[in-house]
């Protein structure tokens, strides 16, 4: 087997959670991290939760922004993202200390109005049940507190993953990248947030351009670094060879000099916990605990200690900014409205 149909077998014999921190996390969740916290205007001394954290990137960036009066926890049900979080880096950031928790964003292990602001990146559209994950956050946030999420934008508006779903549709199976897409709808997430109990709800389309090396590169360690990589395997090196070339196939304009421009958008968004009468954890939001995820790759090889699905999220997109690889490069446009 040649070295360029080797590629998938990265995901299958290393840590998924620990090639996800090292491909996708610098290359688009790093500088999407920066962002979000920016949009929540952390201040010193605030108590923050991080939903659906994944390796803590956007817990570390808000820890540095609360400093050592505040307080920041990092939720994540997939148990090998937190063995990765959880690894100190070097030298140690400034900030608060993190405190990071296994549980299930529908069912948090936390008390009632205990966080100023409730943080989410690329996590929500993948709970199996998002009104209820929707109203935890709103439990465990003071009334008035704050709520900054993102979440992508219909996948249509990024050529080169409508290009990757129908090359993994046909090579591989139908609807492998349906879930990362699937709250692209700015209206349906502003009617989750309002009925969960937000207010003030400010959703922000944010377009961004990622550039990667080469087609080749980008198809593979997306893959790679994801639990699509236990999909690929299961076809033949034809298949994997017709998958890499029809998913260059159609974003092949986008190539020039600097290797691949890759559009995608996502909804930045603001929000406020009411401060009328509180929304406590009820049977709905329980039994949606014990439901599986959406999609099959919600989570990057995690499970309960009963077996039941991971929430934790599969982010989809590989860009560059500060601390990208070598030969990345973002750029940004913003439009905004506001109810």
């Amino acid at each position: 087997m040649g070295q360029r149909q080797a590629w998938y077998q990265e995901g299958l014999s290393g840590s998924l959670p620990e090639l996800y921190e090292r491909y996708l996390v610098p290359a688009i969740f790093a500088p999407w991290a920066e962002d979000l916290v920016g949009l929540a205007a952390l201040r010193p001394g605030e108590r923050v939760l991080d939903v659906a954290g994944g390796t803590g990137v956007v817990a570390r960036r808000a820890a540095e922004r609360v400093g050592t009066s505040g307080t920041v926890v990092g939720l994540d049900l997939n148990a090998g993202m937190l063995a990765v979080a959880r690894s100190p880096p070097s030298p140690p950031p400034p900030g608060a200390a993190l405190d990071w928790r296994e549980g299930n964003a529908l069912a948090m292990p936390l008390p009632d109005a205990a966080f100023d602001v409730v943080l989410c990146q690329q996590g929500l559209q993948f709970l199996p049940d998002r009104a209820a994950g929707l109203r935890e956050m709103r439990r465990v946030l003071v009334s008035g507190g704050r709520l900054a999420l993102n979440v992508w934008r219909p996948i249509r508006r990024s050529p080169g993953f409508v290009a990757l779903a129908d090359a993994l549709a046909r090579h591989v199976a139908p609807g492998l990248l349906d879930g990362p897409f699937s709250l692209g709808d700015g209206e349906e997430l502003r009617t989750l947030l309002i009925g969960a109990g937000f207010r003030r709800v400010t959703i922000r389309p944010a377009a961004t351009t990622l550039r990667f090396a080469s087609i080749e590169e980008f198809v593979e360690r997306y893959m790679a670094a994801s639990p699509l990589a236990a999909r690929v395997a299961q076809v033949d090196d034809g298949a994997r060879a017709a998958l890499v070339g029809d998913a260059g196939a159609a974003p092949r304009s986008s190539v020039d000099a600097d290797g691949l421009a890759v559009p995608i958008e996502s909804h930045l968004t603001t929000a406020q916990a009411s401060v009328s009468s509180r929304t406590e954890q009820g049977p709905v939001a329980a039994d949606a605990a014990r439901t599986p995820s959406r999609w099959p790759f919600a989570s990057l090889l995690s499970s309960s200690p009963e077996g039941a699905p991971p929430a934790g999220p599969l982010r989809h997109a590989i860009a560059g900014r500060r601390g990208a690889p070598p030969g990345h490069r973002r750029t940004r446009r913003r439009t905004r409205r506001r109810t």
